[in-house]
């Protein structure tokens, strides 16, 4: 008789894996981008075929769904587990469609979760289980994500469970494997150490205005060194740490690619209010000027006027932002910036006339100019009924600039519908999207309408402005011209101008590009145009005219600058790209 075959060692779970590393090195982070996963862990594909997207969602969704029916969660787990590795789906895919799965009843959701998450050998299986447990993980589950957050490959589904049970070690996970800057490691091992007297040390030699540190990452390094609760308890005179709270507060507010950070950062309202109360005792330096004002500006009629605010709150802690903004002693742009901006600020801060209940209008356009050493520095933020639309309907989009929308005329209302660009991602529209809604004119109102947005309708509903509230409205916001330096007023001026003359260019068989302020250079107006070389020889290229504020009024420069297009042929003014 012969022997039963041997059986096969089965390959360990990635969970028994992950803990026994994280026990080898408790107070350690693990390596930057996580240790590496066993050999087991991405079996050899059953086909070269790369599965099509539509097609490999609706297999993931099925194995689940089957599973979610079995008697038993542990046997239908290692059935699934090893059924999601040979199906050929790519293992990325697993998570976010084993999140969208309508399980029924959370109870089986979560205990076939939990044997997925703990005892998958798969890259495959564990990210599933991780996308079930979302939303249903509870204490009991954190070791097993704290371990799993450790592994190359995983980390980032289980930072997104971890998200929803424990910020500060989701943060630090995220902080593990991004690190913003070599500068970054010491403060992750500081606070995988459990070293408090080193994390504020840490956490002060950490440059929030370094551009590689995006929005993300100043939230990930607040919740993670528990910001609001260390700057609360800290000496009011430890203005070092409120300095720093200040810049990576700023940093938060300000709009990354993927979405409005402050809006996800839960002791964003503490931080603020702690910041505020203490503004006072900052040194009076440009940056902490500028920081200031540009919290005071988001809380106005940004994202951070949407956080869940006690009544009055938000007012009272605005008020005291702007009490501690002093005029600045230097020049140059950033120093204009701040005195021009918070001087709008305070003139729109409640209790003034126009914003009293029977003045204020449902629509309130506002143009918000960002602090000058940011790369998008203007945006037209719509606000209905006081509350900024934007950031609630497309969190990672902009709103659009004021040209188009203002100068251009588009969102004025007609009976004829007009389908209007509210807002765009950073990277283009053709990318990630914008938002549209259509404007019309019906009878004693406006109405919006029909809104748009890529993946999903954006959920808002159809608004009706009184016509002459609204008329009024963008009358007002057409005429503002608080918001600009002087090069881009000129620029508006002459983008009118030509508007009035299109014949300046026309008559040299020129067409009109881009009128605005120079992208490495604010203070040089830039005007564009397209034609032909001025031998009539070749293909039609593009011609910049340069013009350098020279301290004349704006109304001044763009009259001459007209002029001198009305005397001469315009190519003539300009150079090449």
């Amino acid at each position: 008789m012969s022997a039963a075959p041997a059986r096969p060692t089965p390959a360990p779970s990635l969970s028994a894996y992950a803990r026994g590393l994280a026990g080898a090195a408790p107070d350690s982070p693990p390596p930057r981008g996580g240790h590496p996963l066993p050999d087991t862990a991405r079996p050899p594909e059953a086909s070269p075929r790369r599965m099509p997207y539509k097609e490999a969602r609706a297999t993931v969704t099925r194995l689940l769904l089957s599973a979610l029916t079995g008697p038993d969660p542990e046997l239908a787990a290692a059935e699934t587990d090893r059924a999601l590795a040979a199906t050929g789906v790519r293992e990325h895919l697993c998570f976010p469609t084993a999140s969208a799965v309508e399980h029924g009843d959370p109870g089986t959701a979560r205990a076939l979760a939990r044997r997925l998450v703990r005892d998958g050998t798969t890259v495959h299986g564990v990210a599933a289980g991780l996308g079930l447990l979302r939303g249903l993980g509870e204490p009991e589950d954190l070791p097993y994500l704290r371990a799993l957050g450790r592994l190359d490959g995983v980390f980032p589904y289980a930072v997104a469970v971890l998200d929803e049970l424990d910020r500060p070690a989701a943060a630090l996970l995220w902080l593990t494997h991004y690190p913003t800057s070599d500068r970054a490691r010491p403060l992750v091992e500081a606070l995988a150490a459990r070293d408090h007297a080193a994390v504020r040390e840490r956490l002060l030699g950490l440059a929030p205005g370094d551009r590689r540190m995006g929005p993300d990452h100043a939230r990930r390094v607040a919740e993670s060194t528990g910001l609001a609760h260390l700057l609360d308890r800290a000496a009011p005179e430890d203005t070092a740490l409120l300095g720093q709270a200040l810049r990576l507060l700023a940093r938060t507010v300000t709009q990354g690619d993927h979405g409005v950070e402050i809006l996800e950062y839960a002791d964003a309202r503490a931080l603020y209010g702690t910041v505020a109360e203490r503004a006072r005792l900052l040194p009076p330096d440009l940056g902490h000027q500028a920081r200031l004002v540009t919290l005071a500006q988001d809380l106005h009629s940004g994202a951070s006027h949407l956080l869940d605010w006690p009544a009055g709150r938000r007012e009272a802690v605005l008020g005291l932002l702007l009490d501690a903004v002093r005029e600045p002693t230097e020049t140059g742009r950033r120093a204009d910036w701040i005195r021009r901006t918070a001087r709008r600020l305070r003139e729109a801060r409640p209790g003034t006339p126009r914003d009293t209940p029977s003045a204020a209008p449902r629509l309130r356009i506002e143009v918000a100019v960002a602090d000058p050493v940011e790369p998008h520095p203007v945006e037209t933020r719509v606000l209905v009924d006081g509350r900024p639309l934007l950031p609630e309907a497309f969190a990672q989009g902009r709103g659009g600039t004021p040209e188009p929308l203002l100068d251009g005329g588009a969102l004025r209302a007609a009976t004829r519908p007009r389908d209007v660009r509210l807002g765009v991602t950073s990277c283009a529209e053709e990318c990630c999207g914008a938002l549209y809604v259509t404007v019309r004119r019906v009878g004693a109102h406006v109405v919006w309408s029909d809104w748009r947005r890529p993946g999903r309708p954006p959920a808002l509903p159809e608004y009706r402005f009184d016509a002459d509230a609204y008329d009024a409205e963008i009358a007002r916001a057409e005429h503002d011209h608080g918001w600009t330096w002087p090069a881009r007023h000129t620029a508006r001026l002459l983008t009118a101008g030509l508007r009035d003359r299109p014949d300046l260019l026309t008559r040299w068989g020129l067409r009109q590009g881009w009128i605005s302020t120079d992208h490495r250079d604010p203070d040089i107006t830039v005007v564009t145009f397209t034609g032909p070389p001025p031998d009539g020889s070749g293909d039609p290229r593009q011609f910049l005219w340069h013009l350098p504020d020279d301290g004349r009024p704006p109304a001044e420069r763009a009259a001459e600058a007209l002029r001198r297009m009305a005397e001469t042929d315009p190519r003539t003014l300009a150079g090449g790209p």
